[in-house]
C-alpha cells in the first residue's frame, strides 16, 4: 500500500534541486572539458617559455629599428628598456594572482578583471580591450606574414612577375584554415615551439646581416620629419611600436591555465620559470635588432627592417620565410583566447551543443575576417602604432598595477604602491600618445593606398 501511493509523486524539492545542481556541474564540466583554455591542463614549465616567446616577439621586433629611428637614440633606448622592466613586472603580477583566491583559478583576463572590478564592470573593462588587442594582432600578422612571402618570393625569383599583396596574404592564410580547428592550447605546443625557434633565428639574421652591412655613408640620426608638429607626432608613433612589441600579457592567464596545480605544487612556479625564461630570450631578440638596425640605417630603415635589407639575398630570403613560420605560431597563440570568448559564448549563453560544426564555423570565420581586413589595410607601421597605444598599453602597462592595488590594497606610499602607480601614470601617456600617433600614420599611409592593392 505504501508503495503505491508514492507511485508517481513527485521528489522532495531539495532532492529535485540537488540533481538539477548535479546536472549544470555535468554540463559545466563537459563544456570545460571542450573549451579550449580549460580543457588541458597537463604543460610542462616550459610550454610557458615558448608560448610566452611566441606570444611577444613577432611583427612588433622587426618594428623595433623603425621606432627608434623615430623617438631618437637616448629617447628610445630609455622606453625599451622601461617597457622590458615594466612589463616583465606587471607578467609577475598576473602570474601572482592567478590563483590568488584558495580553490579558484583566473584562467582568462576577464575572469581576473571581473574579480577586481566586479562581475559586469569587469567584462566592460577588459574584454573589450581583449578582442581589440587580440583580433588586432592577428589582423597585423596577416599583414606581416603576406609581407614576408612577397618578398621572400621577390628575392628568390627575381626575374619572375610581380604578384599583388593580398594573393600573399591569403596564401599565408590558407594555413590557419588548417591549424585552426587543432582544439586547445597544448596541441599548438608543437607549433609554438618552432615559432619560438624561428623568432629567435630570424632576429639573430636581421641583426646580425644588418651589422655585416655596416654604417650607411650617408646615414642620419636626426628626426626624419619637417615640421615640429609632424616631428612630435612621429615620436607617438615610435612609442606606440614598443608598446606593441610587448604583447604577451593578454594571454598569459591563458596560458597559465594549461599548467598543472596543486596546493603544495601551484602554478606559478613553473609558469614564472618559463617567463624569466622567456624574458630572457625577448632581450636577445629585442635589443640588438632595435640598436644594431638603427645604428646601420638611421632614419632611413624602413617600419619592417627586413624590408631594408636585399643582401646576401639568400640569407634575407631565409630570413623572411623564418618570419612567416613564426607569425603562424603568433596568429594561433592570439587566435585561441578569442575562439574560446566566441565558443563560450556560444554554449554557455545561447544553448548550442559543443560540436566539432560548431569549432569549425567558428574558427574558419575568424580566419577569413581577419584576411579580408588584412587585405583591405595593410597598414604595417601605423597598424603596429596604432593597436599598441590604443590596447596594448593598458592591458601590458598599467591594468594589472590597477588590479593589484584593488586587490591586494598595498600601504599608501609603500614601495608596491609607488611602483604600481609610477607604471599607470606611464602607461596611460604611453596610451595616448601612441594612439594618436598611430592613426595619424594610418591616415598619411592611406592617402597612396587603393584598397585590395
Amino acid at each position: 500500500m505504501y508503495i503505491q501511493m508514492t507511485d508517481g509523486v513527485p521528489p522532495p524539492p531539495e532532492q529535485s534541486s540537488l540533481d538539477h545542481r548535479i546536472d549544470d556541474l555535468d554540463r559545466q564540466k563537459e563544456i570545460d572539458d571542450w573549451l579550449p583554455i580549460t580543457s588541458s591542463r597537463n604543460a610542462k614549465w616550459w610550454y610557458s617559455t615558448f608560448h610566452n616567446v611566441t606570444a611577444m616577439v613577432g611583427a612588433g621586433v622587426l618594428g623595433l629599428p623603425y621606432s627608434m629611428a623615430q623617438l631618437g637614440w637616448g629617447p628610445g633606448i630609455t622606453v625599451l628598456i622601461l617597457s622590458w622592466v615594466i612589463t616583465l613586472y606587471t607578467l609577475w603580477q598576473m602570474v601572482e594572482m592567478h590563483e590568488m583566491v584558495p580553490g579558484k583559478r583566473f584562467d582568462r583576463y576577464h575572469e581576473l578583471g571581473q574579480f577586481a572590478f566586479g562581475e559586469r564592470l569587469g567584462l566592460y573593462i577588459i574584454v573589450p580591450q581583449q578582442i581589440v588587442v587580440e583580433v588586432g594582432v592577428c589582423i597585423v600578422y596577416m599583414v606581416t606574414g603576406g609581407q614576408s612571402l612577397k618578398k621572400f618570393h621577390e628575392l628568390v625569383c627575381q626575374d619572375c612577375s610581380p604578384i599583388r599583396l593580398s594573393f600573399f596574404v591569403m596564401i599565408f592564410a590558407s594555413s590557419h584554415f588548417v591549424l585552426s580547428h587543432l582544439p586547445n592550447f597544448n596541441s599548438i605546443s608543437g607549433v609554438s615551439l618552432v615559432a619560438a625557434v624561428m623568432s629567435l633565428s630570424y632576429s639573430t639574421i636581421a641583426w646580425t646581416t644588418t651589422a655585416a652591412k655596416g654604417v650607411q655613408e650617408d646615414v642620419q640620426y636626426g628626426y626624419k620629419s619637417g615640421t615640429p608638429s609632424s616631428t612630435v607626432l612621429s615620436f607617438f608613433t615610435g612609442l606606440g611600436g614598443i608598446a606593441f612589441a610587448y604583447a604577451g600579457h593578454n594571454v598569459v592567464l591563458e596560458i597559465q591555465a594549461t599548467i598543472p596545480s596543486t596546493p603544495n605544487k601551484p602554478s606559478k612556479g613553473p609558469m614564472w620559470r618559463g617567463v624569466v625564461v622567456a624574458y630572457v630570450v625577448v632581450a636577445l631578440c629585442y635589443f640588438p635588432v632595435a640598436l644594431v638596425g638603427y645604428g646601420v640605417f638611421g632614419n632611413a630603415v624602413l617600419d619592417n627592417v627586413l624590408m631594408s635589407l636585399e643582401t646576401p639575398v639568400w640569407t634575407i630570403a631565409a630570413a623572411n620565410l623564418f618570419v612567416v613560420m613564426h607569425v603562424i605560431g603568433s596568429y594561433q597563440i592570439f587566435a585561441m583566447p578569442v575562439f574560446d570568448m566566441v565558443e563560450t559564448f556560444l554554449v554557455k549563453k545561447l544553448n548550442f551543443k559543443p560540436s566539432t560544426i560548431l569549432r569549425f564555423i567558428v574558427r574558419n570565420v575568424y580566419v577569413a575576417l581577419t584576411m579580408f581586413i588584412a587585405i583591405m589595410i595593410p597598414f604595417f607601421g601605423g597598424l603596429l602604432a596604432f593597436f599598441g597605444g590604443f590596447a596594448f598599453a593598458p592591458t601590458t602597462y598599467f591594468l594589472p598595477c590597477i588590479m593589484w592595488l584593488i586587490i591586494y590594497k598595498p600601504k599608501r606610499f609603500s614601495l608596491s604602491w609607488w611602483t604600481n602607480w609610477v607604471c599607470i601614470v606611464l602607461g596611460v601617456i604611453l596610451m595616448i600618445l601612441s594612439s594618436i600617433g598611430g592613426l595619424r600614420q594610418i591616415i598619411i599611409q592611406s592617402k597612396d593606398y587603393t584598397f585590395f592593392s
